[in-house]
């Protein structure tokens, strides 16, 4: 017999339900057709040769599929079973309590289209909004003890991207003796304010990689290369400014930022796809790959006019800088052609309207100034603050 039924002992209590099932005793594999219902919280199993009784807290109901055969497990390993899963569904949903909304959606093609819109709209929010702020949140607490020593980890490991520099050590000494000069006086206006200037440690390379450019590494090391001296001639005031920018991002930690959002990133990737090997691995290459958002990168422009200012510098020196990084992307090498031993001009004729250089994106990492990107807006910002008092 199949289906429900109300016992004929009291067919007015709708938990009499009675249903149809196969019983399995669980020491053989012998099946033996029962009926089972629900009183006074109580579950009894009967039928020709079963009779059992337990407390419907103490059964197991696993979660109900879409189809398939339903189950529960019963107390001392027995279990009872259907096969007729429309029927089981209907005296469960009269007999027992109701099931959770978890369950119900996974049945319901619209509910699991909901749950994945809303955990798709989470990711991206948790991504956008979260994890900027969490990473903001999370390396403010980092000692700069530890800051460094990571510091000196990525210099090691972007090392081989990179020579010693060709710099003449007079040029070296001066440009260092400058910038040390700014970072005083804005350290002592900074005191004056209550702000804390993080420290910094200046170094110079050369690297075909990286090209003329500049880049702040976690725990205050900003690299300069030698083809950004060679760009812009080497003015040390234009340095000052450029400079001035990475010590906006050592500032703020953008760098320490970065990483903590790759290492979190990397570490929900491998919760989900099981490889931790990589994580640490591929933080150089993820470096060299990443840029700053545009919230950082605006950050640190205005740290950098705070900088300037406090040394009686004009803000105007960072338009020269991103028009030298446009005659560069537009000229490359030719760009260059400058000795500072000699003074001399650029050899070959180079021009904005000269004939761009599809190679030298591939020669600007992506993480330093060089390759930001120099629009409008942000030379139009500098020129403002060139003019403001």
């Amino acid at each position: 017999m199949n289906g429900l039924q109300a016992p004929a002992h009291n067919p007015s209590q709708h938990h009499s339900l009675r249903l149809n099932v196969r019983y399995f005793d669980g020491k053989s594999s012998q099946a033996h057709e029962a009926q089972i219902w629900v009183g006074n919280g109580l579950l009894q199993v009967k039928g020709a040769d079963v009779a059992q009784t337990c407390q419907v807290a103490q059964v197991i109901w696993p979660e109900r599929t879409r189809h398939g055969p339903r189950l529960a497990w019963l107390p001392g390993g027995g279990s009872i079973q259907s096969e007729n899963f429309s029927e089981w569904d209907a005296w469960a949903r009269t007999t027992l309590k109701s099931e959770s909304i978890t369950v119900s959606l996974q049945q319901s093609w619209r509910g699991t289209l909901l749950c994945m819109s809303v955990l798709v709209a989470l990711m991206i929010g948790g991504y956008v909004w979260g994890l900027p702020w969490l990473s903001q949140q999370a390396v403010q607490h980092i000692p700069e003890k530890i800051e460094a020593q990571i510091g000196d980890v990525v210099l090691e490991q972007i090392n081989g991207l990179m020579s010693p520099s060709k710099l003449p050590a007079k040029d070296q000494a001066a440009i260092e003796q400058e910038w040390r000069r700014v970072v005083q006086g804005h350290t002592k206006l900074q005191q004056q304010r209550g702000i804390e200037v993080r420290p910094t440690r200046l170094l110079f390379f050369q690297s075909a990689i990286i090209g003329p450019n500049a880049l702040a590494l976690p725990g205050g090391v900003i690299i300069l290369t030698d083809d950004m001296v060679r760009l812009v001639r080497n003015d040390h005031q234009v340095i000052a400014g450029v400079l001035a920018h990475e010590l906006g991002h050592v500032q703020h930690q953008h760098g320490m930022q970065m990483l903590f959002k790759a290492g979190v990133m990397g570490l929900a990737a491998s919760l989900l796809w099981g490889d931790y090997s990589e994580v640490m691995a591929a933080v150089p290459l993820w470096l060299g790959q990443a840029h700053y958002s545009r919230k950082a990168e605006l950050a640190a422009d205005a740290y950098s006019v705070t900088v300037l200012r406090d040394v009686k510098v004009s803000p105007e020196v960072m338009v020269t800088f991103f028009e030298r990084i446009k005659l560069y992307k537009q000229c490359g090498q030719a760009a260059l052609e400058w000795l500072p031993a000699t003074g001399s001009t650029p050899g070959p004729q180079c021009t904005l309207e000269s004939k761009p250089d599809v190679d030298v994106e591939k020669t600007l990492w992506r993480l330093g100034i060089a390759s930001h990107p120099a629009d409008d807006s942000r030379i139009a910002f500098f020129r403002k603050a060139a003019m403001e008092p």
